[in-house]
């Protein structure tokens, strides 16, 4: 059904109530919301894409709020914060000794997600020799940690963020295709301030 609501200047929304303190009174914003709150019900993967300080996060975590998913975990994970050597380990987890310095066993954010909302900020920087692993995750719900045999099976909704033309690593063959087309089943691009002015004067007094 629709979700209307009322922003701060008393005009009705297609989306449900924001968090206090929330800034979103342009009508591109206000677009992007409409569009969050219609695919919140679904289970397809969402990719959003943006510069750097759109605010991807924030509304990852909204979507969350507003799925059938939000009494269940939001994990957030950002591929381009962790050394190469670390993402593999970071999604998947590893048991007690599957490498120098594992010194006792640990769940991977993939398995941290289950029953909620997986978040993937910047994953155009995911490194291209573990991204056949992620792509059968995806597929088939089911990992295994480093240094163990056995499969888990994990249910989690996937947001993954760019600020990366990712049809241009395709090209560039630093990203997979078919992993791309997994992750982009639903696609919302966030525009920048610069391109909605009309948000720069109450964001300006929200911080002030």
């Amino acid at each position: 059904g629709e979700h209307l609501g009322l922003d701060g200047n008393g005009q009705r929304t297609d989306h449900p109530p924001l968090p206090a303190g929330m800034i979103a009174g342009s009508a591109m914003i206000q677009e992007v919301l409409a569009d969050l709150a219609r695919v919140a019900a679904s289970e397809a993967p969402l990719l959003l894409q943006g510069e750097t300080g759109t605010g991807k996060d924030v509304l990852a975590h909204l979507l969350h709020q507003w799925s059938g998913r939000s009494a269940g975990p939001f994990v957030a994970v950002n591929v381009a914060a962790l050394p190469d050597a670390l993402v593999e380990s970071e999604l998947f987890g590893h048991e007690k000794g599957a490498f120098t310095g594992a010194t006792s066993s640990r769940i991977g954010q993939f398995e941290a997600a289950d029953g909620g909302t997986l978040f993937m900020d910047e994953i155009g920087e995911m490194p291209i020799a573990l991204q056949p692993k992620v792509l059968r995750a995806l597929q088939d719900g089911q990992i295994s940690r480093l240094g163990e045999n056995v499969e888990h099976s994990v249910d989690f909704r996937l947001v993954a963020a760019t600020n990366r033309d990712l049809e241009a690593r395709i090209a560039e063959g630093a990203f997979r295709e078919d992993l791309y087309y997994r992750i982009a089943v639903i696609t919302i691009e966030i525009p920048p301030l610069r391109e909605r002015r009309e948000d720069i004067l109450p964001l300006a007094r929200h911080f002030l």
